[in-house]
């Protein structure tokens, strides 16, 4: 179906390079532009670092890939997919997204539609974006150019649910935008097109998927505290309310990433500044955001539990990526436990085949191990459940250990217990 605009995607993140190759895919002219030479450089060469898009994708798509942002100006759809970070205090940082706004709007021509996806707390893009756009373009909100929200739904490293195949929910600034913005999707998004009555009803559709999530997750992760306590393994816990046909599916761990552990924070924001003051969402948060020093200070415990010397005790951790199979170590909360474990003297060996070392260590300051360098380890922690890993199962993470034998913190409940070894001291979140 041809939408009968020339489209522009300003961001080639995770986010925004699925969607260019999308489109692109469906035969539509698509200016992608990104602000980093290197990362355009490498998808012109076919190599896309996050592991979306593959090789082939990139070299049969017709992608006209720029850093020049005066190519936007061939475009008269822009669909904005920059990070929308928080900063050190846990406050919403909306200068990629600005700076964005301020690239469209000095290219902005009459008729254009900006169309916002990445994710803010509501009222961002009419308070914040078009502003920026009028200011820049000099042109007139709603009689020369027209902007809508249509959040993003990108699962990373999921290649089921990927962006043709999401429900996509769009929102304009007036009736005749909101129709232009389904259209446009419409054209390759087959799963379906859901018309939200505005820009802030869209913008919190957004942030509070992600929120639920969180709150489900804190709730297991508070429940494993407790059960541990109790001396009952919460996954034997979980599979059994789990026979219950209405029981959700959720399960303890830590909470990184860019998505779930950072757009609650945009919606307290909100409500703080409305005089709320947001408690279960909040609370949610402080039992995610300390998950990691948690899991570092019961191994601790265990060490010294099993007769374990206080000193030159070595961990070696598996995975420092925020998701299974994915490269992405922004917000990873394996760094938590990390630098738990380093306050109490013990030696820690990083090693993660997905990561890219030269990022972690510009990241994270970490330097990632090789396995042929590693030393045999008093526990193992396994952090993420990366497909090699799976693959390995009791041989891979027991061959890390001295003589076989010591303890595995199982955070993502990957080994089988029916098959636990002999000599191996098994804790599960």
């Amino acid at each position: 179906m041809n939408n009968n605009r020339q489209i522009s995607i300003i961001g080639l993140g995770y986010v925004g390079l699925p969607a260019a190759v999308a489109f692109a895919r469906a035969g539509q002219k698509v200016v992608a532009f990104d602000i980093d030479k290197g990362r355009i450089n490498e998808l012109k060469s076919g190599q896309d670092r996050t592991n979306e898009v593959s090789a082939e994708d990139l070299r049969s798509s017709a992608l006209y890939l720029t850093i020049d942002p005066g190519d936007l100006q061939k475009a008269d759809f822009h669909i904005v997919t920059v990070p929308t970070p928080i900063d050190t205090s846990r406050r919403p940082d909306l200068s990629p997204l600005l700076s964005a706004s301020h690239t469209v709007g000095k290219i902005l021509k009459k008729g254009d539609v900006v169309v916002y996806e990445s994710t803010v707390y509501p009222g961002a893009t009419e308070e914040e974006c078009i502003p920026i756009l009028e200011a820049e373009s000099g042109l007139n909100f709603g009689t020369d150019f027209s902007v809508g929200y249509s959040p993003e739904r990108i699962n990373p490293g999921d290649r089921e649910h990927r962006f043709e195949t999401i429900m996509k929910v769009v929102s304009g600034s007036d009736a005749a935008t909101l129709d232009i913005v389904a259209n446009v999707y419409g054209s390759v998004v087959t799963a379906g097109i859901h018309r939200a009555p505005n820009i802030r009803t869209a913008e919190a559709a957004k942030v509070i998927e992600n929120t639920q999530r969180d709150i489900n997750i804190a709730l297991m992760n508070e429940l494993a505290m407790i059960f541990h306590k109790l001396g009952i393994d919460t996954r034997d816990v979980l599979e059994a309310a789990g026979t219950k046909w209405n029981f959700l599916p959720f399960v303890p761990g830590l909470v990184g990433g860019h998505c779930i552990g950072v757009d609650p924070y945009y919606l307290t924001y909100r409500a703080e500044r409305e005089n709320y003051n947001p408690q279960v969402i909040l609370a949610g948060r402080r039992i995610n955001d300390g998950m990691g020093v948690y899991v570092a200070g019961e191994l601790v415990k265990r060490l010294f539990r099993n007769g374990k010397a206080s000193t030159n005790l070595i961990v070696t951790i598996m995975g420092v990526t925020f998701k299974e199979d994915v490269p992405d170590v922004r917000n990873s909360k394996i760094i938590d436990i990390i630098n738990e474990l380093k306050t109490y003297g013990i030696i820690v060996q990083v090693i993660d085949p997905v990561a890219d070392s030269t990022i972690v260590h510009k990241v994270l300051d970490i330097k990632l191990s090789n396995i042929s360098d590693l030393a045999p380890a008093d526990a193992v922690v396994v952090g993420v459940s990366h497909e090699e890993y799976k693959d390995g199962g009791w041989p891979f993470v027991t061959g890390l250990l001295k003589n076989n034998c010591g303890i595995i913190c199982d955070i993502k409940g990957l080994l089988e217990r029916k098959s636990l070894p002999d000599g191996i001291d098994l804790w599960r979140l």
